[in-house]
């Protein structure tokens, strides 16, 4: 795992520390983790290694509403490591988790015991599109989004909605949107990216 700490606004409420994990069953083109998983030697830590090496922020956590984000890579592939975290973390820690939801669902059932919000990556609902950007099944992340849901309900999950340049566009995306909501997602970041050569 490598740790980002002193995040605001951008992994979930309030003041966060990232906790990056490797690993991924997608290959996104613009994928901006690919040069930090394949830079950065991840170490193995405990949970309460962990508890112990992020405790010095619990102010901030505290004061803004903020905690924990599992990113990766794929969060949920450490979905079991989440639920030893909760226990030995401050009961105040908000946990957060990034996620394509490209998994089993066991462990989206299981994320979903400990993890206070969801931060759904979708790229976009469009079969095509999704998957010639991650060379991913997009029906996976969509019946895992629809499970999610409902176990978790919708106020735990926010779903990101990208236009991603060469892959869709915006009647493309207002399309996603329209699909989103009528799965019953309530909160959602939509967004650009940003290309640079």
């Amino acid at each position: 795992m490598t740790v980002s700490r002193l995040r605001i606004g951008i992994d979930g409420k309030g003041v966060t520390t990232l906790v990056c994990s490797p690993g991924c069953p997608l290959s996104c083109r613009y994928c901006i983790n690919k040069k930090i998983l394949a830079e950065n030697k991840f170490e193995n830590v405990t949970a309460k290694e962990l508890v112990e090496r992020v405790r010095c922020d619990h102010l901030y956590y505290c004061a803004t509403g903020g905690g924990i984000t599992f990113g990766g890579g794929e969060s949920l592939l450490q979905a079991s490591f989440f639920s030893y975290f909760k226990e030995v973390c401050p009961k105040e820690w908000r946990l957060c988790a990034e996620t394509s939801l490209s998994v089993p669902q066991d462990m989206v059932a299981l994320a979903t015991e400990s993890i206070d919000e969801f931060i759904v990556d979708c790229k976009d609902m469009d079969p095509v599109v999704y998957n010639e950007y991650t060379g991913g099944d997009e029906s996976l992340m969509e019946s895992n989004l629809r499970f999610l849901i409902e176990k978790a309900g919708p106020e735990r999950v926010v779903v990101r909605v990208p236009l991603i340049p060469g892959y869709n566009d915006g009647e493309k995306r207002e399309k996603s949107i329209e699909k989103l909501k009528a799965m019953g997602v309530e909160r959602m970041d939509i967004f650009s990216y940003v290309v640079r050569e």
